[in-house]
């Protein structure tokens, strides 16, 4: 099968290993589905697969991953420690059990899901600057030991980070956050890159409701793209790498659809765009918290 030129493309981590720049997010795909789902992204040329434990699909995941017919050090796989493992010992304990779930020798790289547990998400009264430490330390401590290729951390704020930065033996290789048109935090995209974290864009489809927007799919127009394809290419020419979640096999090949570029003064007028901020049905984000 062709596969897009983006399929074949990847940025470089602080540490030298590569990374795809376009990915399958799997959030919301059920554990039943999962397999079949990171199969049919491989078969199209996906090779970024990213899961979380708190996602209950890691097992099918890593089913998908062991099954699909490629190498396994052709794909690059990504698994999140729950936002609510706060203790060194409960992350070190999650990652061993990610990768017993997943059935792989190894993770590409494991990730701490939010700096706070859900139920706690963006309060400023406990922002866990502690327990992140600890859990920091179980990751680099799985990173020495070669359980995982690449750490990082999602969700994570200027101030969380600097307080990782301030006594890590590793780096942060990634900040995995919220990312699409309207939302667009330029200042911690940049603070990102001048620490050599790189940015990943989740829901850079702004959960569907980007499709919905008059502006945006007006431009899509201008360059003879769909909607999402204007939404992944503008996440990637921040820097980013774009994580759009399908279980759709036709979606995922319009997602791949990128090959073109957006011009400067475009991507000027898209990251000062309104702000999208009912997320329809993802309104109550974040979902894990059971709010």
């Amino acid at each position: 099968m062709m596969q897009t030129k983006i399929l074949q493309e990847t940025y470089t981590l602080s540490n030298g290993v590569q990374i795809p720049r376009l990915g399958l997010g799997t959030w919301f795909i059920p554990d039943t589905q999962a397999a079949e789902a990171v199969k049919n992204a491989v078969d199209i040329g996906y090779r970024l697969i990213d899961t979380a434990q708190a996602y209950e699909n890691e097992a099918g995941v890593g089913e998908g991953i062991r099954n699909c017919g490629i190498a396994r050090e052709e794909i690059f796989v990504t698994s999140k420690v729950a936002a609510e493992a706060k203790t060194y010992e409960a992350a070190a304990k999650s990652i061993d059990e990610t990768i017993a779930k997943m059935g792989l020798d190894h993770i590409d790289m494991m990730i701490i899901h939010s700096p706070q547990p859900w139920a706690e998400w963006r309060q400023d009264d406990n922002r866990y600057f502690a327990e992140n430490k600890e859990v920091w330390r179980a990751l680099e401590d799985a990173y020495e030991a070669g359980k995982v290729k690449a750490i990082g951390v999602s969700n994570f704020l200027k101030e969380d980070l600097a307080n990782i930065l301030s006594d890590c033996k590793v780096k942060p290789m990634v900040n995995q956050i919220l990312l699409h048109i309207s939302n667009t935090n330029i200042e911690l995209i940049d603070f990102c890159r001048e620490n050599g974290i790189l940015v990943e864009a989740y829901s850079p489809i702004a959960h569907g409701e980007a499709l919905k927007n008059g502006e945006i799919t007006k431009m899509a127009e201008k360059y003879g793209v769909s909607p999402a394809a204007l939404c992944i290419r503008y996440v990637i020419q921040l820097g980013a790498v774009a994580l759009p979640k399908t279980a759709d096999p036709q979606h995922m090949k319009d997602n791949a659809a990128v090959d073109f570029v957006i011009g400067d003064a475009d991507m000027e007028t898209l990251k000062s765009m309104a702000r999208i901020e009912n997320y329809g049905e993802f309104s109550h984000f974040p979902v894990f918290s059971g709010k």
